[in-house]
């Protein structure tokens, strides 16, 4: 008996169920297990997005053409906007890459425990693989919208030499866009904590996100605010960093601040832990009050 004690001890088990670790643990050792299943979850909502319809992914296109268009006319023409000595459409097409896939990482992350509360009350996996698929989504519709602002940018760059040109900081590009993921899935966790309890929070989502663009340098150059409490104020958004970082790469023009970047960095990262936390404390009890 003794023997047989010994032997079971120093069995190695391939899966060992535990209960739930405490609230400021996050497994990413599992996660990174279920990898596979993030990349059928990201195939599944890319293949939905433009599943039955006659365009298929030029959809993808056309939402910041038409958004551009939009913008022009209204902000540039009727409004007669200033956009920092760059062509409007350059301008207007610079911001909306970069804020479209921040504003749809938190749109779709913000409601993932509502949406998926059929298959998470049936099966388990970690749950933090349905924001990161979502995430990784939206990542691959920017990299097709960055394709269109980059034609654009070459034509411009062409037409009109001499008038921008691209510089050192766009290295910092990859980290922008990592930035605006975790941005994007800190808020979005944030938010879907919270709706489990208080579901009306969800009809604000949207409305959040549009009054949170206006404070953000997307139609108009934050180099116009200077001399306003308005700059300030729009300084301690941590996308208008990104945004400027954006631009400032790709036409040397901007109000671009090293100290800035490293600010917004340290408060996304922040509001990322923040996130994890509020997640954490409701995963254990969200099915049974969702």
């Amino acid at each position: 008996m003794k023997g047989d004690t010994n032997s079971a001890e120093t069995q190695h088990w391939k899966e060992e169920i535990s209960p739930y670790g405490a609230w400021h643990e996050v497994n990413v050792r599992e996660i990174w297990a279920y990898r596979d299943l993030i990349r059928v979850f990201v195939k599944r909502d890319i293949t939905a997005i433009y599943k039955q319809t006659i365009l298929g992914p030029l959809w993808f296109f056309l939402q910041p053409l038409l958004t551009t268009a939009l913008y022009i006319v209204i902000f540039s023409r009727i409004g007669k906007f200033g956009t920092g000595g760059l062509p409007p459409a350059l301008f207007y097409l610079s911001g909306l890459v970069p804020w479209l896939y921040f504003s749809e990482c938190i749109t779709r992350t913000s409601g993932f425990l509502k949406d998926n509360q059929a298959i998470f009350s049936k099966v388990y996996f970690p749950r933090l693989v349905v924001p990161i698929s979502l995430v990784l989504t939206n990542l691959v519709k920017m990299a097709i919208q960055l394709i269109l602002f980059l034609l654009v940018y070459f034509y411009f760059l062409l037409m009109q030499p001499g008038v921008f040109a691209p510089q050192a900081s766009l290295v910092l590009l990859p980290a922008l866009v990592i930035l605006s993921a975790l941005f994007g899935l800190a808020l979005g966790l944030i938010i879907s904590s919270m709706t489990t309890k208080y579901k009306d929070l969800t009809h604000l989502v949207s409305f959040g996100v549009q009054l949170l663009m206006f404070l953000t340098p997307v139609i108009y150059p934050l180099e116009n605010l200077k001399g306003s409490w308005l700059y300030h104020l729009v300084q301690l958004n941590p996308i208008t960093g990104l945004v400027e970082s954006f631009r400032h790469g790709f036409f040397g023009t901007g109000s671009w601040n090293p100290a800035i970047l490293a600010y917004d960095a340290v408060f996304i990262l922040l509001t990322l832990l923040l996130g994890l936390l509020a997640f954490n404390r409701v995963e254990k009890e969200f099915i049974d009050t969702i």
